[in-house]
């Protein structure tokens, strides 16, 4: 009997002083917990880098600014820059090539440009070629060995098979390959702009290139303007409209239609779209790589209270008189 008492007061002792032992510390850490939350806050705030390129009236780049000559407003109010760099720095680049059908007759001046593209490269750029056509072949992982590129672009050849998976490509590198990676990236690819054959919809890759913080640049040229298909799985176009109107979502897009699609995804990132002929085309590969070298990187902590999935209107001014800015159009919050 006095033994089972002497338990019941141990075990009411010691359940007290854990309440005292552990009740100071808790109240004493509550300040320092919700500091922490308040910082994990900051910390998880998605940072929104923007490329930027600004250039006089008569498209020459403008080199020496400072972030002082800088600001970016989100939906028309401004916001703080966080981040700003004039430095060159190496590019991470995916060379996207179309390898469908149509391109057949040009597919030796295609693989001769990217050539031409490689050699013009950093030697601490890394770039990655890939091809689509029906299906989207990795020829060679990002790399800075210029042999090892140029070795997989000879790789290349024009499909047998119908199809172009430009979205599919479009939404590996913006999603996947380039997503995790810091610092300036650009997807370069070249193609007729008529998708056919993706598993990805139109607006999903609008939707991931808004969210991104990619530079693409389109060089676009003009094939067959005929439908590939009675039956084509093309645009999602909730988004997408020419001339105001919105497109038949059933119909294959004509060669203008296409054109004002590689123009948005140019628009929306900053990059431009080339429309070359013939040996101009190694012309736009190397304005392409002279311009990569010449961006400005700024970026800002949007508003907390930003919901998740919706599109906010950016604009990037440069306080200097009679200046070109090119930078991202659109801002997507999303969700991890």
């Amino acid at each position: 009997m006095f033994t089972n008492v002497l338990v019941t007061i141990l075990r009411i002792l010691g359940l007290t002083l854990i309440g005292l032992s552990v009740s100071p510390f808790t109240m004493a850490q509550d300040p320092e917990k919700k500091d922490e939350k308040d910082e994990a806050v900051k910390v998880n705030t998605a940072l929104v880098t923007l490329p930027v390129i600004v250039s006089d009236r008569s498209n020459r780049y403008i080199s020496g600014l400072t972030q002082s000559d800088f600001r970016i407003f989100q939906d028309g109010s401004e916001q703080k820059i966080a981040v700003f760099s004039d430095q060159e720095a190496p590019m991470s680049v995916i060379l996207a090539l179309d390898t469908s059908v149509s391109t057949k007759p040009v597919i030796g001046s295609i693989k001769n440009a990217a050539k031409e593209f490689i050699r013009k490269l950093g030697p601490a750029d890394l770039c990655m070629v890939l091809t689509f056509d029906f299906k989207i072949r990795v020829l060679s992982p990002l790399t800075a060995d210029k042999k090892a590129l140029d070795s997989s672009i000879k790789k290349a050849q024009a499909g047998k098979t119908g199809g172009t998976a430009l979205n599919d490509a479009l939404y590996l590198g913006i999603n996947d390959i380039l997503k995790n990676i810091n610092g300036r990236k650009a997807v370069v690819v070249l193609t007729d702009g008529k998708d056919y054959k993706s598993d990805h919809r139109t607006n999903d890759v609008l939707d991931r290139i808004s969210g991104a913080d990619t530079v693409i640049y389109p060089i676009y040229f003009e094939t067959e303007d005929r439908p590939a298909s009675r039956n084509p799985r093309l645009f999602g176009l909730g988004r997408f409209s020419i001339n105001g109107r919105q497109s038949n979502p059933d119909l294959e897009p004509t060669n203008a239609a296409a054109r004002i699609f590689l123009q948005q995804i140019a628009d929306l990132t900053g990059g431009r779209l080339f429309s070359p002929a013939g040996q101009k085309l190694n012309d736009a590969f190397n304005q392409i790589a002279d311009e990569m070298k010449r961006q400005y990187l700024v970026g800002y902590y949007p508003p907390e209270d930003v919901k998740t999935g919706a599109i906010h209107k950016l604009r990037v001014q440069v306080d200097r008189p009679n200046t070109v800015v090119r930078s991202k159009a659109e801002y997507r919050n999303q969700s991890k």
